[in-house]
């Protein structure tokens, strides 16, 4: 049976991914700004291990170290 948690995971993953999308849209168009010619794909694979990493960085400093 699911925990809680994970059912209310649930109920949110689509907004989870729709924001995430739009953080990377947010960099991606920074990118833009500084670089008119910018490799499109190169910069969503840069910004989306950018963000992986930030996210392992954050886990680690979580209490209880949550790692799966």
């Amino acid at each position: 049976m699911a925990h809680i948690e994970e059912l209310e995971l649930s109920a949110h993953r689509s907004d989870i991914i729709k924001d995430v999308n739009d953080l990377i849209e947010k960099y991606r168009t920074i990118f833009e700004w500084d670089v008119p010619e910018i490799d499109e794909d190169l910069t969503n694979t840069l910004i989306i291990n950018e963000v992986r990493k930030a996210l392992d960085d954050i886990q680690k400093e979580l209490p209880g170290k949550t790692e799966q």
